[in-house]
């Protein structure tokens, strides 16, 4: 029994691995066709600008990798004032792979040494399961609405191919390396 559970939580660290990876992508997708105009227009009322919102993104990644896996190299963080696009998706990548990382020591099953889920200096840390991976996730996808909203009420909406790319798991998850498709260990 024990050896079952631990090849299911083996597989669950390697799936999470591969999410991450094409959750990343997605992001990547939106900044590489975004309009440089929109990069830093000023949206209607107190919103972040795109930019802001990336760098948030990127910033929120290293502060889980430094409360919750603090042995990890913690990437730099970004300053949403001066950030390009191309410092962005370089720190996104960075980012995702420290995430990467942590996830697979936490869902590996192999010992690793993340145990608890910090997301805040001031919230209760959680036991390391699937809502780790389900919050990181959903902060994410909430952050990738936002810029989709903001593109197309400053003017610059993004192609059809990227909005519906970012819903082309099969492709997203080749783009990532994986031979097979979601549901598929390899």
């Amino acid at each position: 029994m024990t050896k079952r559970q631990h090849k299911v939580h083996t597989q669950l660290g390697r799936t999470a691995v591969r999410i991450f990876a094409a959750n990343d992508r997605m992001n990547q997708l939106l900044i590489e066709h975004l309009d440089p105009t929109a990069w830093r227009a000023k949206p209607p009322g107190k919103a972040r600008t795109i930019a802001a919102i990336f760098t948030h993104m990127h910033n929120v990644r290293s502060k889980w990798v430094r409360l919750t896996a603090p042995h990890l190299k913690v990437p730099p963080q970004l300053r949403r004032a001066h950030c390009t696009p191309k410092q962005a998706r370089a720190g996104l990548a960075e980012s995702a792979a420290r995430c990467a990382e942590m996830l697979a020591e936490a869902l590996g099953g192999c010992g690793g040494r993340v145990e608890k889920f910090r997301r805040d200096g001031w919230a209760s840390p959680w036991p390391v399961g699937l809502e780790m991976l389900c919050y990181m996730l959903s902060h994410e996808a909430h952050h990738r609405g936002q810029v989709c909203m903001l593109t197309h009420q400053l003017g610059f909406p993004l192609p059809i191919e990227v909005t519906s790319g970012i819903w082309n798991w099969e492709k997203l998850w080749r783009e990532c390396g994986s031979r097979g498709g979601p549901g598929y260990d390899s």
